[in-house]
């Protein structure tokens, strides 16, 4: 994993706008359509070299494919995985609940019915890794062109994976995280093995605990927490730490987030995963605060905090010399070498939901990258 050796290197969460024309190729392969395969792994493979080079453009050094095959960044592995069929239940959004008028209007929005979640009604293993090594070709072709500095492939953690889809076979949540576990080993060792930087979404590691476990105490949580990241950790065994990086987030909606869980309460257990990179929400008015953790929590050596530095649910392009304190905020707390800027989640995590408009969210990240070289400039 590439630090930050004599400037701020920039990079993102993962998902980007797709181009519309590939959205309804999409939507027919979520609908079972199988006739037109052939013309949507041709326009990813297209989709993939426009986003990548829109990355460069925009000044992005740590680039990725923008999840261009993917309608989303954690149901994706239903078509990968055996044991998942019918559907899953309804998800509760807990701080949506407690704000019933609003929680209707982002119902409106349409974003979970978009989704194909199936449940988990059989044993999980891994089908074959024809969709990974399709996703590494295209990524591989679209950076031979660019060069960037480094490129990162994402893939669902085994508890975000249980978030999304239902556990409706397994006897106990462990048992479902570690069938999980030891099916995703295989795509996370093929992205490892391929020379991609691997990140792992671990929206659970945060978002779980006012989704997935809301009635949970913070003690709870932190079993819970801990299970997850033992589950994760088992899957990314024999791959270097620092081929790795994480993301958490808190869930990437625009709501009321006032159940979300401190980071403070959870990072001594989120810095045990095996991963030398820890991505994590920091532009947002619920958690831009929280940088000043770090006064009180050691960074273990070799890990490299990539907070977010832009809001990925609003159109406001961020100043960038309000990036710039972003940065140095952290970087005076931690070392400018343990710094990356990223954006606090995904543009698209959903194909077809972008809160951020396309174009706004390309200007957002060349705000970043101003914003960075603002931050370089006082920092070397």
């Amino acid at each position: 994993m590439k630090r930050s050796t004599e400037r701020i290197l920039t990079t993102h969460t993962g998902s980007l706008p797709r181009p519309s024309d590939l959205l309804p190729l999409i939507t027919a392969a979520e609908a079972g359509d199988s006739g037109n395969v052939n013309r949507l792994q041709t326009r990813v493979r297209a989709a993939v070299a426009e986003v990548v080079r829109k990355q460069i453009e925009a000044g992005v050094d740590i680039v990725n494919d923008g999840e261009a095959s993917k309608p989303s960044y954690s149901t994706y592995v239903k078509d990968r995985l055996t044991g998942f069929h019918g559907e899953a239940d309804v998800m509760a959004i807990a701080d949506l609940a407690d704000y019933p008028e609003f929680g209707e209007r982002f119902a409106r929005q349409g974003v979970l019915e978009t989704l194909k979640r199936p449940a988990c009604t059989a044993p999980i293993t891994y089908k074959d890794l024809n969709a990974v090594n399709r996703d590494i070709a295209d990524l591989k072709a679209a950076i031979a062109e660019t060069k960037p500095t480094e490129a990162f492939l994402t893939a669902a953690s085994p508890g975000v994976i249980s978030i999304f889809l239902g556990n409706h076979y397994y006897k106990t949540h462990e048992a479902y995280l570690a069938a999980l576990a030891d099916a995703m080993k295989a795509e996370y060792n093929t992205i490892h093995q391929a020379g991609l930087l691997l990140q792992v979404d671990c929206p659970d590691f945060a978002m779980g605990r006012h989704i997935q476990f809301p009635d949970a105490t913070v003690a709870e949580f932190r079993k819970y927490l801990t299970m997850h990241v033992e589950a994760l950790n088992h899957a990314l065994a024999g791959i270097p730490e620092d081929s790795v990086r994480i993301h958490l987030c808190w869930g990437n909606y625009e709501g009321p987030h006032h159940r979300d869980i401190p980071i403070r309460d959870i990072i001594d257990i989120v810095l045990k995963v095996r991963a030398s990179g820890i991505s994590y929400e920091g532009a947002n008015p619920r958690h831009e605060h929280e940088w000043a953790v770090f006064k009180d929590v050691k960074l273990p050596a070799g890990k490299v905090l990539l907070p977010g530095v832009i809001d990925s649910t609003n159109n406001y392009i961020e100043h960038p010399e309000l990036i710039a304190q972003r940065i140095t905020n952290i970087a005076g707390v931690v070392g400018r070498e343990n710094v990356i800027a990223g954006s606090d989640c995904g543009f698209a995590t959903v194909a077809g939901y972008t809160p951020v408009d396309p174009k706004i969210t390309w200007a957002k990240l060349a705000a970043m990258s101003e914003g960075a070289r603002i931050a370089s400039g006082r920092l070397w």
